[in-house]
């Protein structure tokens, strides 16, 4: 997905289509992952589609659910899917990142290679 260091630096228009699907990815992951929260929160606790939805995006969020839990599965499932969401949330921050630490890091080896060709 990302050039060699020995490759050129990537074009500005390449490098922003880049950036688009690293967000477009990020959106995705994290658009599944409220999915099944809400799914969650609806079968569970018996919540309807709009509760579902505040309580996972909070926990998504990682600000804690809004309302009371009743069942103990609703409360389990709520555990397990605040440390499901800190890993998607951490992978989706990685890969928006991962173009715009790579073209850093890339500039600065072009920059240290031309310094060496001088």
């Amino acid at each position: 997905m990302f050039e060699h260091r020995s490759c050129q630096l990537l074009p500005r228009k390449a490098f922003i289509r880049r950036m688009r699907n690293s967000v477009l990815w990020s959106m995705g992951i994290i658009a599944f992952a409220l999915a099944i929260g809400m799914a969650g929160y609806h079968i569970l606790e018996g919540m309807n589609w709009v509760d579902s939805f505040a309580n996972a995006a909070m926990i998504l969020a990682g600000m804690g659910p809004l309302g009371d839990l009743h069942t103990d599965g609703g409360k389990i499932f709520a555990g397990l899917y605040a440390l499901f969401c800190g890993i998607v949330f951490l992978g989706a921050i990685g890969i928006l990142l991962a173009p715009i630490a790579h073209r850093a890091l890339h500039k600065f080896h072009c920059d240290a290679d031309s310094e060496t060709n001088s």
